[in-house]
């Protein structure tokens, strides 16, 4: 069976909630409908025009990109204008578009991630704080014969994180009633009878993040038709998340060396370096995209060197001024969300025995040349 838009949407957010998004971003769904069966996904970085044809030839009907296909305001679409013709490709062969560009960023397992492990950085921290995950207190009340199945319910679903821990709760034991009117169908007990049951009172965390899933997992496993529980905000904070990374390499290497390696992992013919290139450095900060206002947020870490993209001139007089170094690999290394992306995504489809094939685009959509 193929997976119907909405439902893959709700996988590929697993990964890249929307709530993580910078205010503002232009996320989410952008072209065409999800209330469709998806065959097949593309997934990219920019939406263009030699990318809508790569989607045609692949016969996919959902491209899930980084960079917005509309970023400002649109006054009118003129199918003789390039930007017309790429929104008439789109809508004729309907092909929907669904963007992930700061979630991607801040979450875990998303760009920056990615980019902090592939410099093999150790003992990561986030660079520029942008969510705070709110914390709800969940009570439930089970009948004691079902309490161990309903906690694993929700444990599962992600229940129970404190910090480095999982599985926490609180149980207390009590006695439950109640009497089963007209019209129900009580697990325990018979209608117009008031019973006595052996309850547990089960208490444990839920992060915002997982509260709706939870809930769920919750009134599944439950065995009474009216499940009674309680779901509060706490004053507790939950964990935090945020863009770029901030690490330390294993051992101290000179700054030219971090470059060489830089452009290995993210396979770039050439980039822009400042700084001494023979000056030792061992606290990395990266950060995907645009990270010329984030010199300070790296300088405030204690980072000796900042790898991002699009730096201009006056930032790196800046920082090479403060003592941060700086390598500029380009904007395009955001490439590496294609595989990311289309490997994380087959893999929850193939979990759930659902047909829709997911491809990584083969189209470079590096704008620069080096000659």
């Amino acid at each position: 069976m193929l997976a119907n838009g909405h439902t893959l949407i709700q996988l590929m957010e697993e990964l890249a909630p929307k709530h993580y998004a910078v205010e503002g971003d232009k996320i989410g769904l952008q072209v065409g409908t999800l209330n469709k069966p998806i065959a097949k996904v593309l997934i990219a970085l920019d939406v263009t025009d030699e990318v809508v044809e790569e989607a045609i030839a692949a016969g996919a009907n959902l491209i899930i990109a980084h960079h917005a296909v509309i970023y400002r305001p649109l006054a009118k679409l003129d199918f003789s204008t390039p930007g017309g013709r790429l929104f008439e490709k789109l809508i004729k062969h309907d092909i929907a578009v669904y963007i992930a560009h700061t979630n991607l960023d801040v979450a875990d397992g998303g760009i920056n991630d990615a980019m902090a492990q592939m410099l093999g950085l150790e003992g990561r921290g986030t660079l520029d704080e942008v969510h705070n995950d709110q914390l709800f207190k969940l009570a439930v009340f089970v009948p004691k014969t079902h309490s161990k199945q309903v906690q694993e319910a929700i444990w599962q679903a992600g229940a129970g994180q404190i910090g480095h821990y999982s599985s926490c709760s609180f149980t207390v034991e009590g006695t439950g009633t109640f009497r089963p009117g007209a019209g129900a169908t009580p697990y325990i007990g018979e209608q117009g009878r008031l019973e006595s049951v052996e309850e547990v009172r089960v208490e444990t965390i839920v992060s915002g993040a997982v509260k709706r899933k939870v809930v769920q997992a919750l009134l599944k496993a439950h065995p009474y038709e009216e499940v009674a529980y309680d779901l509060y905000p706490m004053d507790m904070k939950g964990r935090s998340f945020g863009l770029g990374r901030v690490g330390k390499l294993p051992e101290a290497i000179s700054l030219r060396q971090l470059a060489e390696q830089v452009k290995s992992a993210f396979d770039v013919p050439a980039l822009r370096v400042v700084g001494n290139l023979e000056s030792q450095v061992r606290k990395v900060a990266v950060l995907g995209g645009s990270g010329g206002r984030y010199v300070s947020k790296a300088l405030f870490a204690g980072a000796d060197v900042l790898v991002t993209g699009d730096i201009d001139y006056h930032t790196a007089q800046d920082a090479l001024v403060a003592g941060l170094a700086i390598i500029d690999p380009g904007h395009n290394i955001e490439k590496l969300m294609k595989p990311l992306v289309a490997d994380w995504l087959a893999q929850r489809l193939r979990e759930r025995s659902l047909m829709t094939e997911v491809a990584a685009s083969e189209v470079s959509t590096e704008v620069f040349q080096f000659i």
